[in-house]
């Protein structure tokens, strides 16, 4: 049976990065507001209510999910790249789900992702190959390098989408 809770995997750690390979994974964070908008584009405002599974998420509170996700990583990238190992500070996904902005229109996330991704993808490909070595320290994962987390965005990007494209394609929409 699908595990509609991860339709494109669980997140599975490169433990080779290259050149290459990261370019992959930045172009996924180019590509992910034009991949967002599409997911979600025709839908009426009763389709943006659906959960995309019993018991998760609407996809208008998936696509302001990654806003506020992608929001908080950009930041994280940052702080790593300009101090040394920072704590950064988790945040409550499921509660910021649930905060009034979570029902507005998806277009101002989407806007959002156009902005932040432009600005993310410049960032990203002008580090060095050592900047992806560089660190933050999660208060509940430990220590995290920035390639572990392009990865896991690039990976947090399909995940989403697929989210919402999946329940499209079960519902005929």
């Amino acid at each position: 049976m699908e595990d509609l809770r991860y339709p494109v995997g669980k997140f599975a750690f490169d433990k080779d990065p290259t050149p290459e390979k990261r370019r992959a994974w930045i172009n996924e964070i180019v590509e992910l507001p034009a991949r967002a908008r599409q997911a979600v584009s025709g839908l009426a405002p009763s389709q943006l209510d659906t959960p995309y599974r019993d018991g998760g998420w609407t996809v208008r509170q998936v696509v302001h999910h990654i806003a506020d996700s992608h929001m908080n990583s950009f930041t994280r990238f940052k702080l790593a790249l300009t101090e040394d190992n920072p704590t950064i500070k988790p945040y409550d996904q499921d509660a910021w789900a649930k905060t009034a902005d979570a029902a507005a229109d998806v277009e101002l996330s989407l806007r959002i992702l156009e902005g932040l991704h432009a600005r993310w993808a410049a960032l990203l490909s002008a580090m060095a190959p050592a900047d992806f070595a560089r660190t933050f320290v999660h208060p509940e994962d430990g220590l995290r390098t920035l390639d572990r987390i392009l990865q896991i965005y690039a990976w947090h990007c399909r995940h989403h989408v697929a989210h919402i494209t999946g329940l499209r394609a079960r519902k005929g929409w």
